[in-house]
């Protein structure tokens, strides 16, 4: 350990060195931001250089999802009526949640239906379509653009409580399982950004009591 080099003073970097290299950090750090931070989280491209990458695209997605989303979000809370505020009696309270969860919970899982709706959607056009569940409710589902494309937002909403499940763009079909988080209306939101009509159908079956189109 004690014969380890010291660095002379001459070995040492220079005070202009330091500022050389700082500078070409905050160069370098500006770039990245401009050419790739930039274009890929808000779609913002002054160089041009996201666009080549293809990071510009992506930034355009998310934007794009975001005010669908927000718009959509928007909607639901002027629909929903809110909530009137009354302090209820505990022990009425505790009884009728018992209640509902046991006996009206279990009668509405056990219910099953099957559906098949179609809309048709003009240019720009953006439409929904819902699902009345209950918490923990599933139900199965496959929709498809019938050879077109659309953006979509699969989501849910109800009680003062929204959620996002599953967001694309330019998708042409999807299939899964929807299982409600909570109390509410759950289901997708489709816009059609191409030049022609496109035409949406939805089919569904499992644990719901209602499917209706929102807009």
């Amino acid at each position: 350990m004690y014969n380890s080099d010291i660095p002379t003073r001459a070995e040492l970097p220079t005070s202009a060195q330091l500022l050389k290299s700082t500078a070409i950090a905050i160069v370098s750090a500006a770039a990245i931001l401009v050419a790739v931070v930039l274009p890929a989280e808000y779609s913002i491209d002054p160089t041009g250089a996201g666009r080549l990458l293809g990071l510009a695209e992506m930034g355009e997605i998310k934007a794009q999802l975001a005010e669908e989303a927000e718009a959509d979000r928007l909607r639901d809370a002027q629909r929903t009526p809110q909530p009137v505020s009354v302090v209820p009696d505990q022990e009425s309270s505790l009884f009728q949640r018992i209640f509902t969860e046991l006996v009206v919970g279990s009668a509405t899982a056990q219910e099953t239906r099957s559906d098949e709706m179609s809309i048709t959607l003009t240019p720009g056009e953006g439409a929904e379509i819902k699902l009345v569940m209950v918490k923990g409710a599933q139900a199965n589902y496959s929709w498809t653009a019938n050879g077109a494309v659309v953006n979509f937002d699969t989501h849910g909403d109800g009680g003062g409580e929204n959620i996002s499940y599953e967001k694309g763009r330019g998708v042409g079909e999807d299939e899964g399982v929807l299982e409600a988080a909570f109390d509410g209306n759950h289901g997708w939101f489709w816009r059609n950004r191409t030049d022609a009509d496109v035409t949406v159908t939805l089919r569904t079956s499992g644990a719901y009591t209602d499917i209706k189109r929102m807009m």
